[in-house]
């Protein structure tokens, strides 16, 4: 059974993205961070979005600007197969995407049925809090960033009860962020 992943980076104040909806503040340059970003975007996933994050990131990723910012990130983003969810978005255009346009928990359990690698949830707030509600998450991977953004949008917005998690594993880098791996509490 394929598992299901969540990787953001998230300020000190709780925001997966500002009160804009930008994220180029998670955008590191740091060798450190970018060589253990570069080893998680190395193509064997499945990369999950929703229509928002989605078209955020294919306007970037497959620029001449991510492969000088982030090479090793851009070709793993660039090479991997991608899933978005969305009831609006006409096509998906960026290169390996399935669009899919059915109920979010269903599609998801089917997928999690089938054989296949793992799949990475990036960005994606409604996405993700949707999920979590219905128990379809099996891993969080949060990067801290040492960042106070003051206003923005949390993972976890319109969650209806409480995520008891445990830690599973953690990492600190020295550009101060730090990468935290949770499960689900039994």
């Amino acid at each position: 059974m394929r598992k299901l992943i969540v990787f953001n980076m998230v300020s000190l104040d709780g925001f997966f993205v500002d009160g804009k909806g930008d994220m180029s503040w998670a955008h590191k340059r740091d060798a450190e961070w970018n060589a253990f970003a570069g080893e998680n975007a190395s193509g064997s996933g499945v990369l999950v979005f929703g229509r928002i994050t989605y078209q955020l990131m294919a306007s970037y990723w497959p620029t001449p600007m991510a492969f000088q910012n982030s090479p090793a990130v851009a070709k793993g983003m660039n090479e991997m197969a991608k899933i978005v969810f969305s009831r609006t978005l006409e096509k998906a255009t960026w290169n390996n995407t399935k669009l899919i346009k059915g109920d979010l928990a269903t599609e998801i359990r089917q997928l999690k049925s089938e054989a296949g690698p793992d799949m990475v949830i990036l960005g994606s707030g409604s996405i993700v809090s949707q999920l979590a509600q219905e128990g379809l998450i099996d891993e969080y991977q949060m990067a801290l960033s040492p960042i106070v953004l003051g206003e923005g949008r949390t993972m976890f917005e319109g969650l209806q009860e409480k995520l008891n998690l445990k830690l599973t594993s953690s990492r600190a880098f020295g550009n101060g962020t730090v990468f935290a791996c949770y499960h689900p509490a039994a």
